[in-house]
């Protein structure tokens, strides 16, 4: 199936608004929306949420861009403007999620929040800004593997042979990771382990998705972001060790929303 792909969704004047934009905004809103509720469920004050929210966004939207920037500056030392035009592409995630996870370091330590439940809830909406943020990059016509003649590869215009769609690869791998988040929120498990699951699943995925890039960034000849996901997979194995001893945080997410359920539909009889 052939058809051609206009990178602009609303033209305007000689630009317009791109869909990379587009997509990416519709992720932020989504993963935004379910952490929200997952927020709302287990009991969180659903207000700092949303503060932090307002906070991580833009902080982590300019933490993925200087990643890249700071990667493949060749490409700008030339054209200094060019590293302000985000349409155009070129948001690296894992300076998104450093910065986000600064953030909300700080964040939760100044609201005296529980940092790893915190961190379990906002995983679901990183992962969900993930799957859907990926198809950003099929409208950008970017992060695309090498070639292949697999039956789902698919035909760049510049590219002489197809290629392997590696953006899907990642949305389907971040599916699956969303999935298994999804069936171990409902388990009596440590506080943490949804972020451990996020950090393993994920960077497992990148590695071997990231070897079939033909863009990827470089320090050294090494990929970074094979370096980057091996440490997330050793940071998160680490994390599944180190918070099953914690006795204080083994409560079950899924308890205690049922718990306020029961007091609101017992408050509402009494009434």
């Amino acid at each position: 199936m052939k058809f051609n792909i206009n990178r602009i969704a609303i033209p305007i004047g000689d630009g317009g608004i791109y869909w990379y934009g587009v997509i990416i905004a519709i992720g932020v809103m989504l993963g935004s929306w379910f952490s929200l509720r997952r927020a709302k469920k287990i009991g969180d004050n659903p207000d700092d949420l949303v503060d932090f929210i307002i906070y991580a966004v833009p902080i982590g939207i300019i933490g993925a861009r200087l990643y890249y920037v700071i990667f493949s500056f060749d490409s700008y030392k030339n054209n200094i403007l060019g590293i302000f035009k985000v349409w155009e592409g070129g948001l690296a995630i894992y300076g998104g999620i450093i910065a986000g996870f600064i953030t909300l370091y700080f964040f939760t330590k100044k609201r005296k929040i529980n940092i790893y439940r915190f961190l379990d809830t906002c995983s679901y909406g990183v992962i969900i800004g993930q799957i859907i943020g990926r198809w950003g990059n099929f409208f950008n016509m970017e992060a695309y593997g090498s070639e292949t003649n697999l039956p789902w590869r698919m035909v760049i215009p510049f590219e002489s042979h197809p290629v392997h769609p590696t953006f899907l690869y990642e949305s389907l791998a971040n599916l699956l990771v969303f999935l298994i988040m999804l069936y171990l929120g409902k388990k009596a498990l440590p506080y943490g382990y949804i972020f451990a699951t996020y950090l393993t699943g994920y960077g497992t995925a990148r590695f071997f998705i990231e070897g079939l890039r033909t863009d990827s960034l470089y320090l050294f000849n090494i990929r970074i972001s094979q370096i980057v996901a091996a440490l997330c997979v050793v940071f998160g194995i680490f994390l599944f060790f180190f918070l099953k001893g914690k006795k204080n945080v083994e409560i079950s997410q899924t308890t205690i929303g049922e718990k306020i359920e029961n007091i609101e539909e017992n408050g509402n009889k009494d009434k």
